[in-house]
């Protein structure tokens, strides 16, 4: 099965798996060398994977939240694999303009806490999540104004990079209220 995409995707999934393979790998020599008596503790693993196993299903929940939304309203016609075409500004996106990031900025931690590793959780997780922030902002934010101009700039106008109440966290992270089912948000 061969899956069709936009080369400025490809290369954003690929930077997002390097960021987690290597900062596990470049973590992992570093607490061998820095963190050995941190990273021996058996007690520290079963408090790490305990976080880990909470965290990651939370990243996959964003992620997935805006991603099913964009499949459902953002696509029109015939589009490569993880492209839209229309702005979204119903359901989790009333609330947020990147719900699906949110996701990607907690997979890092998540994965760092499966791992167990003083490094990746307390540096590189911070710093890969910083970066993807940055992403956000410089690149997915140019992105969304080449593409659909004054209306998305008037959405992000009105519409916050954080979801501002509980309401819209929980929707965020997989438990929609009744509230935003009734009203399309």
């Amino acid at each position: 099965m061969r899956i069709s995409t936009t080369p400025s995707v490809v290369i954003r999934i690929l930077l997002w798996i390097l960021l987690l393979i290597g900062g596990a790998i470049g973590s992992i020599r570093c607490d061998l060398q820095c963190f050995r008596a941190l990273f021996s503790s058996w007690s520290f693993h079963l408090l790490s994977l305990t976080a880990g196993v909470a965290v990651v299903p939370l990243a996959f929940r964003a992620a997935a939240t805006g991603g099913r939304e964009l499949a459902r309203q953002g696509r029109e016609g015939d589009l490569p694999r993880l492209e839209t075409n229309r702005l979204v500004t119903t359901g989790i996106y009333r609330c947020t303009r990147h719900p699906m990031l949110f996701g990607l900025m907690l997979l890092p931690l998540g994965f760092a806490l499966l791992l167990g590793s003083p490094t990746f959780i307390f540096f590189v997780a911070p710093a890969e999540a910083l970066f993807i922030l940055l992403m956000i902002l410089t690149l997915e934010e140019r992105e969304a104004i080449a593409k659909f101009g004054d209306a998305y700039l008037e959405y992000r106008r009105k519409t916050p990079l954080v979801p501002r109440s509980t309401k819209c966290w929980k929707a965020l992270f997989g438990k929609k209220t009744e509230e935003m089912k009734t009203r399309g948000g």
